[in-house]
Order: structure tokens, then C-alpha cells, then sequence
């Protein structure tokens, strides 16, 4: 007699497992991703209350708080709590990450890009904690602590795209409007991206050093910066306007031109901030305040473009909004 051959079994990841159990309703997915970016906001916010309560070195090493204990001891007092309740809420992040990822994956049908942009959010948000630390053990140094804002902001793009996409479908983009446009609002992005990068450098070369201590600084005048920082607040605000024209001209859809509109908003709000903090010697409450600005000027400016076009669902025959000459554009 013949024994039977045997069969393989496939082995599910834990993942995939749980994908097969449960399935999450459109609204979870979405409300996962929401999470996730107004976690990536939080971190932004509560990183610069550390720098401006002067509790950037309150924990004196990485990982460990301390040579001797992974927590914070009594003796580090009011800074070092400061500093490690921050490092404890990157754990916070890193759960609204991952349960992104578990939504997205347990979805029905699975859409493997948001799948991917979840674990991109994780990869960065481990790369942010690699690089805050060695912020840390270089003593605060500027330019790590610019690096560790603009990953934050890179982590912000990444939870944008991903909350913009789960209302979307997975076919292949359609514009809703002309490509000169589109063009426009690439220049704005760019813009935007200089101006928060020149920020970095105002912070960096400023009063806030984010320590009692002697910490280095960036070496240029502070008030030359914030004056190069203005001027491309300006810039900003000149492609903001054009765009918000420029839509109503070629009679863009209304939540487009809603975007538009908002950023603008946003815009005049993180200017008034701005100018107050610099003649009012930057009290740490404006610059907390401007820091949030920052990130709700970044996210109103990704809607703007994200809103220049479309992904309907594959299965579904949805026709482009806007002129159906467009897609040729």
C-alpha cells in the first residue's frame, strides 16, 4: 500500500491571521488613518515642548533615561519626566501606526498600498527615534534636531496621503484639473517644504536651545534667518493665492477650491503667529503655537494638491469629476 502524500499547509502571519477573522468596516480604516496623523501632529507638538521647557537633555543618555535606570528617576526632576513622557508618547504613535496597518490589512478587499504606506509610517517613526536619540547623545546638536523635525514632517506627508487614500479607490490617478495647474501646485508644495526647512534654521540659529546648558547653535544671525523665513512665508502665501484664483478661473471642483481656501486661512493664522513670537521676543507659548502652524500648513498644502485629482474604485464605473478632456491634459 501507498501511503498518502502529505499536504503543506500554508502558514498565515499573525497579520494575515487576524485578516481572516475580522474585517473592519471603511469607517475604521479611515478613522485608523485620522489616528495615526493627528498622532504624527501630537509628537510634532509635544517634541517642542521638550526644547521649550529646556527639557531636551532631562534624560541624560539613549535609550536608558539614565547610565543606570530605563526610566525616569526622581533625582531628573521636572525636565526629565518632561523628556520621557515624550519618548513614552512615541509609543502612543507607534500604536495609532499599527493599528493602521492591522485595519488596512484586514480589510475587505485588501488594498496592499495602504498596507505599505502603514509600514512606511513605521519605518520612519523608527528612524525618528533612531535620530532623536542620537540627537541626545550629541548633546542637542542643531542640525540632528532640524533632521528630527523634517522626519517628523516627513512622517506627517506619509499619514496625509494614507488618511487621503482610504477614501479613495486603487485605479490608477485621474486629474480634475489642467496640468498647468497641477504644475502650480507643485511649485507651492516645493515652497512650502523651503519654508518649513528655512524654519529649522530660525530655530536652530535662536534662543530656544532646548537646555540650560551651553548647547551649540547654528552659526548665522538669527534676525538675517527670520527675515529670509518671512520672505518665503511670503512666497508661500503669493502661490497660495494664485492657486486659490487660478481654481476658481478654470472652475475647479468645490472641495478643491475648499482646500484652497482653507490653506489660505491657515496661512494668514501661522503669519500672524509668526510675526507676533519675533517682536514679542519669542515667548515659548507663540513658538508652540507656531510649531503646531507648521504642521497644519504642511497638511492643508498636501490636501490642496492631493484634491488635483482622483482615484476612482477599480470596480466601480465612477466618471472624473471636471472636464472629461482632462485625462488627456
Amino acid at each position: 500500500m501507498h501511503k498518502a502524500a502529505r499536504t503543506i499547509k500554508a502558514v498565515l502571519t499573525p497579520l494575515a491571521y487576524l485578516a481572516s477573522r475580522w474585517t473592519p468596516s471603511p469607517r475604521t480604516v479611515r478613522r485608523a488613518a485620522l489616528a495615526a496623523l493627528l498622532m504624527s501632529v501630537a509628537i510634532v507638538v509635544t517634541g517642542g515642548a521638550v526644547r521649550l521647557t529646556g527639557s531636551g537633555l532631562g534624560c541624560d543618555t539613549w535609550p536608558k533615561c539614565t547610565d543606570d535606570s530605563l526610566i525616569v528617576t526622581q533625582e531628573q526632576g521636572f525636565h526629565g519626566a518632561v523628556e520621557f513622557g515624550n519618548r513614552m508618547l512615541t509609543y502612543v504613535l507607534c500604536a495609532a501606526v499599527g493599528w493602521g496597518i492591522v485595519t488596512a490589512r484586514s480589510a475587505t478587499p485588501w488594498r496592499r498600498s495602504l498596507t505599505r504606506l502603514g509600514w512606511l509610517q513605521f519605518f520612519i517613526v523608527m528612524g525618528n527615534a533612531v535620530l532623536g536619540g542620537i540627537t541626545v547623545l550629541t548633546g542637542l546638536n542643531p542640525y540632528s534636531v532640524a533632521g528630527h523635525f523634517l522626519l517628523a514632517t516627513s512622517l506627517i506627508t506619509v499619514t496625509t496621503i494614507t488618511w487621503q487614500r482610504t477614501g479613495e479607490g486603487d485605479a490608477a490617478p485621474r486629474p480634475r484639473v489642467p496640468g498647468p495647474v497641477r504644475k502650480l501646485a507643485w511649485a507651492l508644495l516645493a515652497t512650502t517644504l523651503a519654508l518649513i526647512a528655512a524654519g529649522t534654521v530660525v530655530t536652530g540659529s535662536g534662543p530656544h536651545a532646548g537646555d540650560s546648558s551651553e548647547i551649540k547653535r547654528m552659526p548665522f544671525d538669527w534676525a538675517a534667518t527670520a527675515h529670509v523665513h518671512a520672505i518665503s512665508a511670503w512666497l508661500v502665501c503669493a502661490l497660495a493665492v494664485a492657486m486659490w484664483l487660478v481654481l476658481r478661473v478654470v472652475d475647479a471642483p468645490v472641495d478643491t477650491r475648499a482646500r484652497a481656501r482653507d490653506l489660505l486661512l491657515v496661512l494668514l493664522a501661522q503669519g500672524a503667529v509668526g510675526y507676533v513670537q519675533y517682536f514679542t521676543h519669542v515667548p515659548e507659548v507663540l513658538v508652540a503655537a507656531h510649531m503646531l502652524g507648521s504642521c497644519l500648513v504642511w497638511i492643508a498644502a498636501l490636501r490642496v494638491a492631493l484634491s488635483l485629482r482622483e482615484r476612482p474604485a477599480a470596480q466601480a464605473d465612477i466618471p472624473a469629476q471636471g472636464d472629461p478632456q482632462l485625462s488627456s491634459v
